[in-house]
This record gives C-alpha cells, sequence and structure tokens, in this order.
C-alpha cells in the first residue's frame, strides 16, 4: 500500500518511496530507503513536510524492519537488478555532488565570458605546440621544453582565474588530431582537477605538463596501427602498450626535463589494483601524480570518438568510474573529480523539466544542480535561434516551479554537437 504520511508520523522501520521534493534536493542517497535512525527522521522532517511510503496496516501499527538499509559502504547484493544498480549508482554521485566538501579551494577569479576572451590566443599557441612537440618525438629532435612550460604555465593561470573557459576549449576535439589533442585536453583537465584538490600552483603546472606528455612514445608507434580500424592483435597491442616506456625514454633525454613529468609518463597506465601496466604498481606507490593522470587519461580516452569507436557520454563515463572506484582507481580521487567535473560536466546535453534540451556552459560553484546552460531546443525540439547563456538557478518553469535538469541526454542521439553551442571563438 502506498500511502501518504506528515513527516511528523513517521516511525523508524517505515520505508520511504516518495518525497514531496525532488530527491536531489535533499542529501539522502537513495530513491527510496527504510528509516532506521532518529538522525533520519529527523533529516525528513528538515527537508520534507510529507512523504509516501510503502506499507500494509499491520506495518504501519507496528513496523519492523523490511529488508537491510543500504549505504555508501555496504555493496549491492548479487542479485540486484542491473537497471536498480545504475539508479544507486546515480544518487551516490548526486551525494558525492552535494557534499559540503565538493567546493574548490580556488575561487573564480573571471566569468566565463571574460577567461574565454583571456585564454584564447594560449590556447592556439598550445594546440599548436603541442603538434609540434609531437612532430619533433616522431623524427628524434630536442623538444622545446621552456617553451612547453611556459604555454602550460599560462594554461595553469587560466585554470586558476576560472577553469570553465579552457574545459570549454577541450570539447574541441578531431578524429584526425587525436594524439595531439588528447594529449592537450588530457593537461588541461588535470589542472583543472588538481585545481579542485588545491594543489599548488607550481604542482599543478608540472601535473599539466607531464600530462601533456606523457603520451609522446605513441610518435613511435606506426599510424596505421595507432588510427587501426579494427581490434589490435597481440603483437599490436603489445606495442601499443610500449608508449610507455619510449615516452618516458624521449623526455629522460630532453634538457631541463623535470623528474616529476617522466614519472607521470611512466604511470599514466598503471591501475591502482595493480590490473595496469608497465611496472603493476599498486595504491599510493603509483603516486599522486600518476593516479591523477590515469583517471583523466582514461576519462578523456572513452569519451572521444575514434577510428574504432564512438565516445560514450561525460555522464557515462563517470558513472563507470564510479563503479571501478577501489579497483582500477583510487576511492577518494574518483569522488573528488566527480566533484571536480560535476555530474553534469561542461558540454553535457541536458533535458530540463520544461522539456527543452540546453548544452551545459559552465558550473555554479554553489549550486551544484543548477549550472549555466545554452539552450539549444525549444520544448517541441524545434531549435532556438538565439542561444544565450542561461542561468538555471531562479529560472522557473512555465508552470512557476522550479528549473532543473531531468535527465542527460546522448549527443548523437540528439544530433547535437556540444562546442558548437558554448561561447567559443570561430576555429578551423
Amino acid at each position: 500500500m502506498r500511502i501518504k504520511v506528515d513527516t511528523q508520523d513517521l516511525k523508524i522501520g517505515m520505508y520511504v518511496c516518495e518525497l514531496d521534493r525532488p530527491w536531489r534536493e535533499t542529501p539522502f542517497l537513495f530513491q527510496g530507503f527504510e528509516i532506521r535512525s532518529d538522525e533520519e527522521l529527523q533529516t525528513l522532517r528538515q527537508y520534507c513536510r510529507t512523504v509516501f511510503i510503502t506499507a500494509s496496516e499491520q506495518e504501519l501499527a507496528s513496523p519492523k524492519p523490511r529488508r537491510p538499509v543500504a549505504n555508501s559502504s555496504m555493496p549491492l547484493p548479487p542479485a540486484t537488478p542491473r537497471k536498480q544498480s545504475a539508479g544507486l549508482i546515480d544518487q551516490a554521485m548526486l551525494k558525492i555532488n552535494n557534499h559540503p566538501g565538493a567546493r574548490a579551494v580556488y575561487a573564480d577569479r573571471t566569468t566565463l565570458e571574460e577567461e574565454i576572451e583571456l585564454v584564447k590566443e594560449s590556447f592556439a599557441e598550445a594546440r599548436a605546440a603541442i603538434q609540434e612537440i609531437m612532430w619533433e618525438a616522431k623524427f628524434g629532435k630536442s623538444l622545446n621544453v621552456p617553451g612547453t612550460r611556459k604555454i602550460v604555465s599560462q594554461m595553469m593561470e587560466s585554470t586558476l582565474r576560472n577553469p570553465d573557459a579552457l574545459t570549454c576549449f577541450a570539447l574541441i576535439k578531431k578524429k584526425d588530431e587525436y594524439t595531439a589533442m588528447h594529449s592537450l585536453r588530457t593537461a588541461i583537465l588535470s589542472m583543472v582537477f588538481g585545481r579542485q584538490l588545491g594543489l599548488e600552483p607550481q604542482d599543478l603546472e608540472l601535473l599539466g605538463l607531464g600530462a601533456l606528455l606523457c603520451d609522446i612514445g605513441k610518435m613511435k608507434i606506426p599510424s596505421e596501427i595507432l588510427n587501426k580500424p579494427e581490434s589490435l592483435t597481440a603483437d599490436e597491442m603489445l606495442m601499443m602498450k610500449g608508449h610507455v616506456a619510449w615516452g618516458a625514454e624521449i623526455l629522460e633525454k630532453a634538457d631541463q626535463m623535470p623528474a616529476a613529468v617522466i614519472e607521470i609518463a611512466r604511470r599514466h597506465h598503471e591501475r591502482y589494483d595493480g590490473s595496469g601496466y608497465v611496472d603493476k604498481l599498486k595504491g599510493d606507490a603509483i603516486g599522486l601524480f600518476g593516479l591523477i593522470a590515469g583517471i583523466v587519461d582514461y576519462y578523456d580516452a572513452v569519451t572521444s570518438d575514434r577510428v574504432y569507436r564512438a565516445g560514450i557520454s561525460s555522464y557515462a563515463a563517470l558513472q563507470k568510474m564510479y563503479e571501478w572506484r577501489g579497483s582500477l582507481f583510487q576511492p577518494m580521487l574518483v569522488e573528488k573529480f566527480i566533484q571536480c567535473l560535476g555530474i553534469y560536466p561542461v558540454g553535457s546535453v541536458v533535458e530540463l523539466n520544461t522539456g527543452e534540451i540546453a548544452v551545459v556552459a559552465a558550473h555554479n560553484r554553489v549550486q551544484r544542480l543548477k549550472p549555466r546552460v545554452v539552450l539549444a531546443r525549444r520544448a517541441d525540439k524545434t531549435p532556438y535561434l538565439e542561444t544565450p547563456i542561461t542561468n538555471l538557478a531562479g529560472r522557473l518553469t512555465p508552470e512557476g516551479r522550479p528549473c532543473e535538469i531531468e535527465r542527460v541526454l546522448d549527443p548523437m542521439e540528439c544530433g547535437i554537437e556540444p562546442s558548437r553551442y558554448l561561447p567559443l571563438p570561430v576555429t578551423d
């Protein structure tokens, strides 16, 4: 029986199935849970006036536990259906995103629009520089380390002012420039992540430089293997893994190359449980920079289109990474990465509770579920002729309800290229 109950009448043992407000606006981990403590009773009364419970009349008269309560430290039982598991993961990610510790150490000093103007030339320089660096590595030329560090330093300063601008630029993706642009995006995202973690500027620069150069060893791999549309053979896969050692060797020969940068190149494919390569390092032995680079490298790789497969959405990638926390990735860093990008990362295509479709353009550092978005399509799915940035905070639906994100959409299925809706300068 589904019954509406005033929260003042709730008792321990009752099973709450629906609230009088969106679940995402509360600290509860799951959409549906059994009340097991006075603390949960008080929290329900704080956030809600009424809720719906599922119970029989006998249970209402004498409530008793219906099933074990799920929490963040309890693994899902083997019989949990996949759909339900995905829902539990979604709720866990919402709770992580809304945690008080999700706020960044550094405060924004510019708006998105201001920072895009400030950093657009630096991004263009960085894009040209990484192409040049890859060419130098391919033909055995000496790397321009001071020049590269200067460019990374400029991007680091932009990241400290407002990380959303470079994150927007990182959405510019071309299949035929994958290796170079993947390196640039990995550098950007590593510094954005490091900012969230509160790293000092000098450490952010080293992290960004290491992430930029960690795949430089791929220049020793024939292009027909790098861009092969079919599955790689065992020998080809072995050659691909060889890029780690080749990259470290190239960086060791470069003048003025910091040791931390070389270590990032060596360790960005190590995994927390020891299942990575080359040295099968485990846990903290990988080092903070190696763990960060591994997370960011994986995230960008799976969200990018390749010649042999299409990329998945940012939200889907974060779901997978959350599932693999404690195995492939360090648990705390995965949660911090989710907090860094938000559950609606910049560039996400989302449907609002108005029926409109929008592209996330910038985070709201205070109301983390209310980002700034660019409206792409109306409720009837016809395109907007003008696409200004809209702040969801304070925006209301035609019925007067708060405007919210209902769900994340697949850009390909919507026929929307996110980068075209962001306030970026026109590029080639």
